[in-house]
């Protein structure tokens, strides 16, 4: 005897009702509960319970596919197996279900069902020992594996409680499987034969087509292409350590089935290694002059942009080995940046290729994936030179400032490599894990504003501005560029419709207000398409007149309108002719295609009162004027700023407030009520409108402190006046940004005078002739500078009429 205890087992067992196969005493196996009854006992029993006890469960085999959800209890099996649980896996998708792995003790014999919900329990009597016969416990783990098509074999096995009736039954099915055994082993034997011979007439296999050989013909391919790209590794120009690697892979491809997932994944990526351009490389185009004039005819103005791109065409060609310079263009959109990278690809005669960044959140996308990922691939910056097939093109990073942060790393630091000259000629890709020379490759960032640049990575680029365009240059560009454009995506010819320039001026001026040309492009868009309405009318009406069956007064019964509609006539009239060629779009027009203008010039009607002023901003839209607004009412000395004001703006607000409250009995500045105090009693409200812009930065000082010397001056300030600058407390005029932008906002809005602080006149000399012409710059130093040039007449220090009078 042994020197083990027996097995006990309880007397009273929950019952596993499985249909996946018969467990055996001494077997293991693995079930899935996800009936309602087995799942309420993994939960009441295995989940809860604490105790050995809990984790014996009596396993009943059932019939495959059971109605184990109906509410009655299936007809039980007779004899079980007492099992013990020894995991337990859940999971939620696609539905709740247990994964169990358990244990055959031994087998038991249902007395009588006890409990039927909300599963069932069994009173049970135990029939054999596990430890009496040790040596059986590797053959029942065996029988435990047999297919489905045993199972009515391992009940019979299972219901057998004597030794011997259980050799009688497992005897035959092991001989059976001793045979089939056998038989596969001779099966393999012949099968090795055939590949051999395959193998041996293989070339006479190229020449003569095999019915049936379609698999063996795929894998000749397979060999043959593998065979190619040997070659092509060998014969490819990529540098020593590149080379050692492909050779490594090379080798390791011959080895693995095909059938392996790393099979596809080594192939691909010695693919990619063949194709890229390592030392392929196009020619400059190194003419200066042809150069000069084919980006003077692509692009009207931009005179710093084109200046650099042919500054570098010239070192260029004194200087072969020249870097790619790493060049970021920002401006407003619509000015031209993404057309100008493509304009300078033409000019130097490479290959052009465009990588959008806009939102862009993993680093990944710039530096590739690793080769241990599933759905591995190369970055952007590889992809594109496979693309381009060459090593030197002209790369456009589309939206730079717009790059995203997450998780999965940060793009833009990605980046500091790839824009970086002194690194980027060993820039290595995580999935390439060799290094690749960039230094050829001509990077043009485009950006909206540096603002949201990293500074790292903003000093790693030549930051060119591009600012918006004057009207006159708007104007330039939609007769030479835009115009001719519309005509031929509308099917339009010079002779059928003109657009003289005062009417583009008075698009530009009345229906649209930006720094670029798109909504421009998009309004003269709207117009060829109305005038092709009445193209397509006219050639029809000209159809039905040259049609001999129909008689005079008949057939067309309509004339055209002014505005495009139909009026039926009812009496018998003339034929309606066609529209006269050319059609000339003039003011009228345009307010029947386009409707009425949506900008209107308010400027004088906005300053028709005190405590109004003009200040001048600068957006990534481009420049823009911003009325600010001031009213003061009896109260306790608050001061409340509206329009979604940044921090800064708010700070500038009571600097303005501080320095006229010091600086008012020298301007004899007075409240309501007289005094010099100008909080006493008296509540002022400052407002910007467009209140659901959100507006900040730091220019608005001088134009805040205006408005309130307007308010508590009673003076109006000049309506063709707009001002820009910061100020301190003791009142001095600080320098700012963007004053080509603000000056040309300024231009657009028909404003004759422009306050700059005096520290920003070197800046006037990036500002188009025409518009230094136009518009009056005053700079000014301090605030009393500012004021005298806001007011007419100047904003002295004398008292108003009756002003000291009432005070004494």
């Amino acid at each position: 005897m042994s020197s083990v205890s027996p097995i006990q087992i309880p007397s009273r067992l929950p019952l596993l009702l499985t249909h996946e196969g018969v467990l055996l005493p001494g077997s293991t196996m693995r079930t899935s509960v996800d009936s309602a009854r087995n799942l309420q006992l993994v939960r009441s029993r295995l989940l809860k319970g604490t105790s050995l006890q809990s984790t014996i469960l009596g396993v009943i085999p059932n019939t495959p596919d059971p109605a184990s959800d109906a509410q009655d209890l299936p007809p039980l099996h007779r004899i079980g197996t007492a099992a013990l649980a020894v995991q337990v896996v859940g999971s939620n998708w696609p539905k709740p279900h247990y994964t169990l792995l358990i244990t055959g003790l031994c087998r038991f014999q249902i007395i009588q069902v006890v409990k039927e919900k909300p599963y069932p329990v069994a009173e049970v009597e135990q029939l054999d020992r596990l430890e009496e016969f040790p040596n059986t416990c590797k053959t029942r783990e065996e029988l435990g594996e047999l297919s489905e098509q045993f199972y009515k074999y391992a009940v019979q096995i299972l219901d057998a409680v004597s030794l011997e009736e259980r050799f009688k039954m497992t005897i035959p099915l092991l001989v059976r499987q001793i045979e089939g055994l056998k038989l596969l082993q001779k099966t393999r034997k012949h099968k090795q034969d055939d590949d051999k011979r395959v193998i041996a007439i293989r070339p006479m296999r190229r020449i003569t087509h095999v019915p049936g050989a379609l698999a063996d013909e795929d894998e000749d391919e397979d060999n043959d292409d593998i065979v190619m790209l040997e070659k092509k590794i060998r014969t490819s120009s990529m540098p020593e350590q590149a080379h050692k690697v492909c050779v490594k892979e090379i080798k390791r491809l011959k080895k693995m089935p095909q059938s392996m997932p790393e099979y596809a994944l080594t192939r691909n990526y010695l693919e990619l290694m063949v194709e890229l351009p390592w030392n392929k490389s196009t020619t400059d185009r190194l003419d200066i002059r042809a150069a000069r004039v084919l980006l003077d005819n692509d692009h009207y103005a931009m005179e710093k942009l084109k200046k650099r791109v042919l500054e570098y065409l010239a070192v260029r060609q004194l200087k072969n080995n020249l870097k790619g310079p790493i060049l970021c263009f920002v401006g407003p959109p619509g000015v031209g940046k993404t057309s100008v990278g493509r304009s300078v690809a033409k000019t130097l005669g490479r290959e052009f290729h465009r990588i959008a960044l806009g939102g862009v959140c993993d680093q990944s996308d710039i530096r590739g994936h690793r080769r241990t990922y599933v759905g591995s691939m190369p970055g952007r910056i590889i992809n594109g030179l496979k693309t381009v097939g060459v090593n030197n093109p002209v790369f456009l990073l589309d939206e730079v400032d717009k790059l995203g942060k997450s998780l999965q790393g940060d793009p833009a630091a990605a980046l500091l490599e790839v824009l970086d000259p002194e690194q980027n000629h060993n820039f290595t890709d995580h999935y390439l894990n060799v290094a690749f020379d960039l230094s050829q490759v001509l990077f043009i960032a485009t950006a909206n504003t540096t603002a949201s640049i990293p500074p790292a990575l903003l000093d790693r680029m030549e930051i060119i501005q591009v600012p918006g365009y004057t009207q006159e240059e708007k104007i330039e560009i939609a007769h030479r560029h835009l115009i001719p454009k519309q005509l031929e995506q509308h099917g339009l010819t010079p002779q059928q419709i003109q657009i003289p320039q005062v009417t583009t001026l008075d698009i530009i001026t009345r229906y649209t207000r930006e720094a670029g040309v798109r909504s421009l492009d998009r309004k003269l868009g709207a117009i060829c398409r109305a005038v092709a309405v009445k193209v397509a009318e006219g050639q029809h009406r000209e159809a039905k007149l040259d049609r001999p069956d129909v008689a005079e007064g008949e057939g067309c019964k309509e004339h055209l309108l002014e505005d495009g509609k139909s009026d039926p006539v009812s009496d018998t009239t003339d034929l309606a002719l066609p529209p006269e060629m050319p059609i000339l779009i003039d003011f009228h027009a345009l307010k029947d295609i386009l409707g009425p203008p949506m900008y209107e010039m308010e400027v004088s009607e906005r300053l028709s009162q005190p405590g109004v002023a003009i200040g001048l901003a600068w957006t990534p839209l481009g420049g823009e004027i911003m009325f600010v607004e001031a009213s003061r009412m009896d109260g306790e000395g608050q001061l409340t700023l509206t329009g979604q004001l940044g921090n800064v703006m708010k700070e500038s607000a009571h600097l303005a407030i501080s320095w006229l409250r010091s600086n008012a009995k020298k301007y004899h500045l007075t409240n309501a009520s007289g005094s010099f105090d100008l909080l006493e009693n008296t509540d002022i409200h400052l407002h910007f409108p467009a209140g659901a812009v959100t507006k900040d930065g730091p220019s608005a000082g001088v134009t805040i402190a205006t408005c309130l010397a307007s308010l508590f001056s009673g003076r109006l300030v000049r309506s063709d006046v707009a001002m820009t600058g910061e100020i301190t407390l003791r009142g001095l005029v600080l320098p700012v940004g963007g004053i080509k932008d603000k000056a040309l906002a300024a231009h657009r809005a028909g404003l004759k005078r422009v306050i700059i602080p005096q520290r920003n006149e070197k800046d006037l000399e990036e500002i188009p002739a025409n518009v230094r012409q136009d518009l009056s710059f005053i700079t000014a130093s301090c605030l009393d500078e500012v004021l005298n040039a806001a007011f007419d007449g100047g904003f002295t220090v004398k008292a108003r009429p009756g002003l000291l009078n009432s005070k004494l």
